[in-house]
């Protein structure tokens, strides 16, 4: 029987003096689920975090855990535990007393806690480094220790605040695997804050993405990937062109759009609540070097840069009205057909490589 809890975030506000960080968000990350608070720095990723551990007051709304409204109950009481970025060690203490440290402070008697911080030390193969410092650790070792040690309490949910970022890259993606394989185990609810897309692509169940202290998307990593909700999403992740323009013609599922520099595209999509403007994306990896094969599914562009990176090739494209548009090439069809900065080529996609973007009401 798993012990995860669902976490119910409902319209949950917080201000600090004038400024709101986090405006009135609601998010349900279902029991049992891995999910990523992903967005750049400042976006309210972490104060969310800190909300759902109660190291952070909430100023208007209410967390729920389970069936229990936590959001007045002190961090001990709420069935989390949390995982600081910089794992938070006692220097003095060996790791056996560092990860039985809550047990103790809870009064249980000292051979059930030492014998319960053992096997997670096991769990974390850190058993054979049970009597020694923490300064005498590699990076990737204190945080195995400080993952035993939040998860000594038997938590119901594990908060993670960037708990990948002080590693070098090998490490990061070895962790990576560990921390998947851990909450695939353990079967408890895990969230964890990150400013990187290819960490949450790799973990998440969910990702949230946030900005400007509101969720632009909540969705399965696969659905952000391919159908971002926003233009802020698709810039953010990275693999989408973003074209912004004035609605020329809108049919059905159809829409033409005109840019500035006098070019047209065509994109597909829910244009229901469209106004006279609207963005439309279409992926990078999908964009080829040809003619396109009717109006609106390309245009000519002078090459600005070209960026080699192995299995493949990023072109990056200036042209009717756009700036740094993207074409991530396979190394074949790039080295069959190499071009060079400054040449002028045709850029094209298929009809269903160009969506619609909604739009986020603030």
């Amino acid at each position: 029987m798993s012990k995860a809890a669902e976490i119910d975030i409902a319209s949950v506000t917080k201000t600090y003096g004038t400024t709101t960080a986090v405006h009135a968000i609601s998010l349900k990350i279902p029991a049992g689920t891995y999910c990523c608070l992903l967005g750049p720095s400042g976006c309210g990723k972490t104060s969310t975090l800190r909300m759902i551990a109660g190291h952070e007051s909430i100023t208007s709304g209410d967390v729920r855990l389970g069936n229990t409204v936590v959001t007045d109950l002190p961090p001990a009481k709420r069935g989390t535990a949390m995982m600081f970025q910089s794992y938070a060690l006692f220097p003095h203490l060996d790791l056996v007393d560092n990860v039985a440290f809550s047990l103790k402070m809870k009064g249980v008697d000292k051979d059930v806690r030492r014998a319960k911080a053992m096997d997670l030390l096991r769990l974390m193969q850190m058993e054979g480094y049970a009597t020694r410092r923490p300064a005498q650790l590699s990076g990737g070792q204190q945080q195995r220790v400080a993952l035993a040690r939040a998860l000594i309490t038997d938590p119901e949910a594990l908060l993670l605040d960037e708990p990948l970022s002080a590693l070098d890259p090998f490490l990061k993606i070895r962790m990576r695997a560990e921390l998947k394989k851990l909450q695939t185990s353990l079967g408890i609810t895990f969230v964890h804050v990150t400013h990187s897309q290819e960490e949450a692509m790799a973990l998440a169940d969910i990702i949230v993405i946030m900005n400007d202290g509101r969720i632009e998307q909540a969705a399965h990593p696969r659905v952000v990937f391919e159908k971002p909700a926003t233009a802020f999403v698709a810039k953010f992740m990275g693999n989408h062109n973003v074209i912004s323009g004035r609605v020329t013609k809108s049919a059905g599922q159809e829409l033409m759009l005109s840019v500035p520099a006098g070019a047209d595209f065509l994109a597909v999509g829910d244009n229901g609540e469209l106004t006279d403007q609207a963005d439309i994306a279409i992926r990078t990896d999908h964009v080829r070097i040809g003619q396109p094969s009717e109006t609106g599914l390309g245009f000519t562009g002078s090459i600005t840069n070209i960026e080699y990176r192995g299995s493949s090739v990023k072109l990056s494209v200036n042209g009717a009205g756009i700036e740094d548009f993207t074409a991530i090439l396979s190394d074949t069809d790039f080295f069959a057909n190499p071009v060079k900065v400054g040449e002028a080529i045709p850029l094209c996609w298929g009809r269903e490589d160009a969506i619609v973007l909604g739009r986020l009401k603030h």
